[in-house]
Protein backbone atom coordinates (compact mmCIF):
# COMPACT_ATOMS: atom_id res chain seq x y z
CA UNK A 1 0.00 0.00 0.00
CA UNK A 2 1.28 3.53 -0.75
CA UNK A 3 0.89 6.57 0.14
CA UNK A 4 -0.42 7.57 -3.61
CA UNK A 5 -3.60 5.43 -2.32
CA UNK A 6 -4.62 7.66 0.03
CA UNK A 7 -4.05 11.57 -1.05
CA UNK A 8 -4.85 13.55 1.82
CA UNK A 9 -6.04 16.96 -0.09
CA UNK A 10 -8.90 19.06 0.27
CA UNK A 11 -10.70 17.48 -2.74
CA UNK A 12 -10.14 13.91 -0.56
CA UNK A 13 -11.43 15.36 2.50
CA UNK A 14 -14.85 16.32 1.16
CA UNK A 15 -15.17 12.97 -0.32
CA UNK A 16 -14.11 11.23 3.41
CA UNK A 17 -17.03 13.81 5.11
CA UNK A 18 -19.68 12.82 2.12
CA UNK A 19 -19.11 8.78 3.37
CA UNK A 20 -18.35 9.30 6.92
CA UNK A 21 -22.12 11.37 7.26
CA UNK A 22 -23.67 8.86 5.45
CA UNK A 23 -22.42 6.32 8.01
CA UNK A 24 -23.27 8.57 11.15
CA UNK A 25 -26.66 8.75 9.40
CA UNK A 26 -27.05 4.80 8.97
CA UNK A 27 -25.94 4.09 12.67
CA UNK A 28 -28.42 6.93 14.02
CA UNK A 29 -31.13 5.36 12.23
CA UNK A 30 -30.56 1.97 12.80
CA UNK A 31 -30.26 0.96 8.97
CA UNK A 32 -28.25 -2.28 9.19
CA UNK A 33 -27.97 -3.02 5.41
CA UNK A 34 -27.01 1.06 4.89
CA UNK A 35 -24.28 0.38 7.29
CA UNK A 36 -23.22 -2.43 5.16
CA UNK A 37 -22.91 -1.28 2.09
CA UNK A 38 -20.38 1.61 3.44
CA UNK A 39 -17.81 -1.05 4.01
CA UNK A 40 -15.18 -2.21 1.44
CA UNK A 41 -14.68 -5.88 1.13
CA UNK A 42 -11.30 -5.61 2.58
CA UNK A 43 -12.01 -3.94 5.23
CA UNK A 44 -10.65 -4.57 8.78
CA UNK A 45 -12.57 -3.90 11.96
CA UNK A 46 -10.42 -3.27 15.18
CA UNK A 47 -11.87 -3.35 18.96
CA UNK A 48 -9.15 -3.47 20.89
CA UNK A 49 -11.51 -3.22 24.01
CA UNK A 50 -12.70 -6.94 23.17
CA UNK A 51 -8.93 -7.41 21.31
CA UNK A 52 -10.71 -8.51 18.38
CA UNK A 53 -10.15 -8.16 14.71
CA UNK A 54 -13.22 -8.64 12.64
CA UNK A 55 -13.34 -8.86 8.98
CA UNK A 56 -16.69 -8.04 6.05
CA UNK A 57 -18.16 -11.85 7.12
CA UNK A 58 -17.73 -11.12 10.76
CA UNK A 59 -19.46 -7.64 10.93
CA UNK A 60 -22.88 -7.93 10.10
CA UNK A 61 -23.53 -9.96 13.40
CA UNK A 62 -21.33 -7.28 15.45
CA UNK A 63 -22.94 -4.23 14.01
CA UNK A 64 -26.70 -5.64 14.75
CA UNK A 65 -25.33 -6.20 17.68
CA UNK A 66 -24.74 -3.02 18.61
CA UNK A 67 -27.24 -0.71 16.71
CA UNK A 68 -29.12 2.00 18.97
CA UNK A 69 -32.24 -0.06 19.73
CA UNK A 70 -34.65 2.48 20.54
CA UNK A 71 -35.70 5.75 18.63
CA UNK A 72 -33.54 8.59 19.84
CA UNK A 73 -31.10 6.55 21.56
CA UNK A 74 -27.85 7.86 19.83
CA UNK A 75 -24.06 7.81 21.85
CA UNK A 76 -23.22 11.40 23.47
CA UNK A 77 -20.44 12.87 21.12
CA UNK A 78 -18.12 14.45 22.80
CA UNK A 79 -16.57 16.35 20.09
CA UNK A 80 -17.12 17.04 16.16
CA UNK A 81 -16.24 14.55 13.77
CA UNK A 82 -12.74 15.33 12.19
CA UNK A 83 -12.36 15.10 8.52
CA UNK A 84 -8.57 15.29 7.10
CA UNK A 85 -8.03 13.40 3.77
CA UNK A 86 -8.90 9.75 4.06
CA UNK A 87 -9.07 9.66 7.88
CA UNK A 88 -12.06 10.61 10.45
CA UNK A 89 -11.76 10.86 14.01
CA UNK A 90 -15.16 10.31 16.69
CA UNK A 91 -15.11 10.35 20.09
CA UNK A 92 -18.24 9.78 22.08
CA UNK A 93 -19.37 8.53 25.35
CA UNK A 94 -22.11 6.56 27.77
CA UNK A 95 -22.54 7.16 31.21
CA UNK A 96 -23.27 4.88 33.94
CA UNK A 97 -24.26 5.32 37.54
CA UNK A 98 -22.39 2.73 39.68
CA UNK A 99 -21.25 2.48 43.50
CA UNK A 100 -18.30 4.45 42.84
CA UNK A 101 -20.17 7.29 41.25
CA UNK A 102 -20.48 8.17 37.67
CA UNK A 103 -18.87 5.37 35.68
CA UNK A 104 -18.43 5.99 31.79
CA UNK A 105 -17.06 4.51 28.44
CA UNK A 106 -15.07 6.94 26.54
CA UNK A 107 -14.75 5.73 23.11
CA UNK A 108 -12.46 7.34 20.13
CA UNK A 109 -13.00 5.63 16.81
CA UNK A 110 -9.89 6.31 13.41
CA UNK A 111 -11.75 5.40 10.42
CA UNK A 112 -9.96 4.93 7.24
CA UNK A 113 -11.77 5.95 4.14
CA UNK A 114 -10.96 4.22 0.49
CA UNK A 115 -12.38 4.28 -2.88
CA UNK A 116 -15.30 6.10 -1.22
CA UNK A 117 -16.02 3.08 1.44
CA UNK A 118 -14.83 1.90 5.00
CA UNK A 119 -11.74 0.32 5.07
CA UNK A 120 -9.98 0.38 8.49
CA UNK A 121 -11.66 1.34 11.76
CA UNK A 122 -9.63 1.39 14.86
CA UNK A 123 -11.71 1.77 17.97
CA UNK A 124 -11.00 2.57 21.44
CA UNK A 125 -12.96 2.09 24.92
CA UNK A 126 -11.75 3.51 28.24
CA UNK A 127 -13.95 3.27 31.66
CA UNK A 128 -13.44 6.37 33.71
CA UNK A 129 -15.27 6.62 37.15
CA UNK A 130 -15.84 10.30 37.31
CA UNK A 131 -15.66 9.99 41.07
CA UNK A 132 -12.33 9.34 40.29
CA UNK A 133 -11.34 11.47 38.22
CA UNK A 134 -12.20 14.38 40.21
CA UNK A 135 -9.67 13.50 43.09
CA UNK A 136 -7.00 13.59 40.52
CA UNK A 137 -7.23 10.07 39.34
CA UNK A 138 -6.59 8.98 36.03
CA UNK A 139 -8.78 6.84 33.15
CA UNK A 140 -8.03 3.36 33.49
CA UNK A 141 -8.19 0.65 30.48
CA UNK A 142 -11.40 -1.28 30.21
CA UNK A 143 -11.51 -5.15 28.67
CA UNK A 144 -14.07 -7.44 27.77
CA UNK A 145 -13.29 -11.06 27.25
CA UNK A 146 -17.08 -11.41 26.90
CA UNK A 147 -17.88 -10.97 23.60
CA UNK A 148 -19.31 -7.72 24.58
CA UNK A 149 -18.26 -4.12 22.88
CA UNK A 150 -18.26 -1.31 25.06
CA UNK A 151 -21.88 0.14 23.34
CA UNK A 152 -23.10 -3.42 23.98
CA UNK A 153 -22.15 -3.29 28.00
CA UNK A 154 -24.34 0.28 28.35
CA UNK A 155 -27.45 -1.98 26.77
CA UNK A 156 -27.05 -4.34 29.41
CA UNK A 157 -27.19 -1.90 32.18
CA UNK A 158 -30.03 -0.60 30.66
CA UNK A 159 -31.92 -3.82 30.30
CA UNK A 160 -31.20 -4.98 33.94
CA UNK A 161 -31.78 -1.32 35.24
CA UNK A 162 -35.01 -1.64 32.71
CA UNK A 163 -36.10 -5.48 34.37
CA UNK A 164 -35.41 -4.34 37.95
CA UNK A 165 -37.66 -1.65 37.69
CA UNK A 166 -40.86 -3.32 35.56
CA UNK A 167 -40.69 -6.12 37.53
CA UNK A 168 -39.34 -5.71 40.52
CA UNK A 169 -37.61 -9.02 41.52
CA UNK A 170 -35.34 -7.62 44.21
CA UNK A 171 -38.93 -8.51 46.00
CA UNK A 172 -37.79 -12.02 46.19
CA UNK A 173 -35.42 -12.28 49.34
CA UNK A 174 -34.38 -15.46 47.62
CA UNK A 175 -33.39 -13.62 43.97
CA UNK A 176 -29.84 -15.04 42.84
CA UNK A 177 -27.65 -13.50 39.50
CA UNK A 178 -29.06 -17.26 37.91
CA UNK A 179 -32.76 -15.97 38.04
CA UNK A 180 -31.79 -12.56 36.68
CA UNK A 181 -29.65 -14.13 33.94
CA UNK A 182 -32.71 -16.46 32.76
CA UNK A 183 -34.88 -13.57 33.02
CA UNK A 184 -32.65 -11.11 30.78
CA UNK A 185 -30.98 -13.34 28.44
CA UNK A 186 -27.44 -12.80 29.62
CA UNK A 187 -25.05 -15.22 30.94
CA UNK A 188 -24.63 -15.09 34.24
CA UNK A 189 -20.29 -14.12 33.86
CA UNK A 190 -21.62 -11.38 31.68
CA UNK A 191 -23.78 -9.50 34.59
CA UNK A 192 -21.04 -10.18 37.24
CA UNK A 193 -18.91 -9.18 34.82
CA UNK A 194 -20.82 -5.63 34.14
CA UNK A 195 -21.33 -5.14 38.16
CA UNK A 196 -17.54 -6.19 39.64
CA UNK A 197 -16.03 -4.67 36.43
CA UNK A 198 -17.82 -1.40 35.35
CA UNK A 199 -19.94 -1.07 38.04
CA UNK A 200 -18.02 -1.85 41.40
CA UNK A 201 -20.54 -3.41 43.28
CA UNK A 202 -21.55 -7.08 44.05
CA UNK A 203 -24.82 -8.72 42.90
CA UNK A 204 -26.25 -8.59 46.39
CA UNK A 205 -25.47 -5.01 46.69
CA UNK A 206 -27.11 -3.76 43.49
CA UNK A 207 -29.89 -6.08 44.31
CA UNK A 208 -30.33 -4.48 48.27
CA UNK A 209 -29.63 -0.88 46.33
CA UNK A 210 -32.80 -1.69 44.22
CA UNK A 211 -34.90 -2.74 47.47
CA UNK A 212 -33.72 0.29 49.22
CA UNK A 213 -35.16 2.53 46.79
CA UNK A 214 -38.69 0.62 46.84
CA UNK A 215 -38.55 1.30 50.12
CA UNK A 216 -38.29 5.03 50.02
CA UNK A 217 -40.41 5.41 46.93
CA UNK A 218 -42.77 3.36 49.75
CA UNK A 219 -42.19 6.16 51.99
CA UNK A 220 -42.68 9.06 49.94
CA UNK A 221 -46.11 7.93 48.43
CA UNK A 222 -47.15 7.79 51.98
CA UNK A 223 -45.67 4.71 53.60
CA UNK A 224 -46.47 4.56 57.52
CA UNK A 225 -43.26 4.93 58.79
CA UNK A 226 -43.75 3.42 61.98
CA UNK A 227 -43.47 0.01 60.16
CA UNK A 228 -40.23 0.70 58.29
CA UNK A 229 -38.97 -2.96 59.35
CA UNK A 230 -42.29 -4.50 58.03
CA UNK A 231 -41.55 -2.43 54.71
CA UNK A 232 -38.18 -3.72 54.76
CA UNK A 233 -39.04 -7.37 54.50
CA UNK A 234 -41.67 -6.52 52.22
CA UNK A 235 -39.14 -5.00 50.28
CA UNK A 236 -37.06 -8.03 49.50
CA UNK A 237 -34.66 -7.85 52.59
CA UNK A 238 -34.01 -11.13 54.69
CA UNK A 239 -32.90 -9.71 57.91
CA UNK A 240 -32.81 -7.03 59.41
CA UNK A 241 -29.38 -6.52 59.97
CA UNK A 242 -28.94 -6.20 56.50
CA UNK A 243 -31.24 -3.47 55.80
CA UNK A 244 -30.33 -1.07 58.58
CA UNK A 245 -26.11 -1.34 57.18
CA UNK A 246 -27.50 -0.84 53.38
CA UNK A 247 -29.39 1.89 54.65
CA UNK A 248 -26.45 3.57 56.69
CA UNK A 249 -24.40 3.33 53.63
CA UNK A 250 -26.67 5.15 51.07
CA UNK A 251 -28.68 7.32 53.09
CA UNK A 252 -25.60 8.28 55.93
CA UNK A 253 -28.04 7.93 58.55
CA UNK A 254 -29.66 5.38 60.39
CA UNK A 255 -33.60 4.44 59.27
CA UNK A 256 -34.32 6.02 62.75
CA UNK A 257 -32.80 9.53 62.03
CA UNK A 258 -33.74 9.66 58.04
CA UNK A 259 -37.49 9.03 59.33
CA UNK A 260 -37.27 12.39 61.82
CA UNK A 261 -35.54 14.39 59.02
CA UNK A 262 -38.50 13.56 56.92
CA UNK A 263 -40.94 14.19 59.87
CA UNK A 264 -39.38 17.43 60.74
CA UNK A 265 -39.79 18.65 57.08
CA UNK A 266 -43.21 17.48 56.88
CA UNK A 267 -44.27 19.66 59.78
CA UNK A 268 -42.57 22.43 58.84
CA UNK A 269 -44.33 22.40 55.38
CA UNK A 270 -47.40 22.09 57.09
CA UNK A 271 -46.91 25.26 59.08
CA UNK A 272 -48.88 28.34 57.38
Amino acid sequence: MHDSDFPDDAAQTERTRETILRYHLSWRCRDLEAVMALFHPDIEYNDFFQQRTMHLGELREYVEDNLPRRPGEMLEHVDRIRIDGHTAFIQYRFALQGSEGLASFRTGESITVRDGLIWRINEYATLVHEARASKGASARPATSRLGLSAWQLSMLAQDLQDYFHKHKPFLDAELDLQQVAAATGYSRNQISHLLNQVLGQSFYRYVNQARLQHLLDGLEAGGDPRRVDELAFAAGFNSLSAFYKCFREHMGVTPKAYLKQISSRARTQDKP
